[in-house]
């Protein structure tokens, strides 16, 4: 249960995850990239990898200071809007072009905003068990850690998030249609990329997650806290 107080900053927060988070999910999301990397070769990954991470790096900020149960109301925000960005999206694409529109143009729109829903299902409910996982371990850490070590929470919680996040997205979306071993390929490095964006923005989460607990005058800690993801009660 939290305070019930109003805080200044923690709507600011929930609309630039949400903001995120469609970002991530409609831009870049059917480009894929290469990096060349010494010894390594050819990297590749899907581009909207590089935005995805900061919805946990949020994720964590706000389930650091505000609690679980404030973050939760969040990562429900988030997913009511991918379901309707989702349903926007199949709308727009489905809608009869006129006479005078480029049929490439047409196209372009399709493959950009035409995902299947395998895929939109897939991505979802990754969000949705990846995000929870992210949060519920940094709340638990949190305790345990008596509120030390804050980057071993951070870290070890997008450790947790992000391989429930990938280990259901990726078959789910793909098997069938890559090979197995694709599968695996991508899940594992786009993975490690997103751990490895987490532990490079720890100073940044620091600095945010500090200024958060002075300005709000907040350090919420879930010694007893109800962490039923199904409800938005705070």
């Amino acid at each position: 249960m939290t305070d019930g107080r109003r805080y200044r900053y923690y709507d600011l927060i929930m609309a630039v995850f949400v903001t995120v988070l469609l970002c991530s999910n409609l831009i870049g999301v059917h480009k894929v990239s290469t990096v060349k990397l010494p010894l390594i070769g050819d990297f590749i990954f899907g581009a909207g990898v590089l935005f995805f991470p900061i919805s946990y790096l949020f994720g964590d900020i706000l389930t650091e200071v505000y609690g679980y149960a404030r973050s939760r109301r969040v990562i429900w925000a988030g997913f009511g809007a991918m379901i309707f960005a989702s349903l926007m999206s199949m709308v727009v694409v489905n809608l009869p072009s006129a006479a005078t529109m480029d049929p490439a143009r047409q196209e372009a729109i399709e493959m950009i905003f035409g995902q299947t829903p395998r895929i939109v299902i897939a991505s979802m409910l990754a969000f949705w068990l990846g995000e929870f996982s992210n949060s519920f371990v940094l709340a638990k850490m949190k305790i345990l850690t008596a509120g030390r070590w804050l980057w071993t929470r951070t870290i070890g919680s997008t450790f947790a998030g992000e391989a429930v996040d990938s280990l259901v997205f990726y078959p789910l979306a793909f098997l069938g249609i890559w090979s197995i071993r694709q599968v695996i390929s991508v899940m594992i490095g786009n993975y490690l990329l997103k751990v490895l964006w987490e532990v490079l923005a720890t100073p940044f989460t620091y600095k945010i997650v500090g200024f958060l607990k002075r300005a709000e005058d907040v350090d919420y800690y879930d010694r007893d806290t109800n962490f039923n993801p199904f409800t938005i009660a705070t």
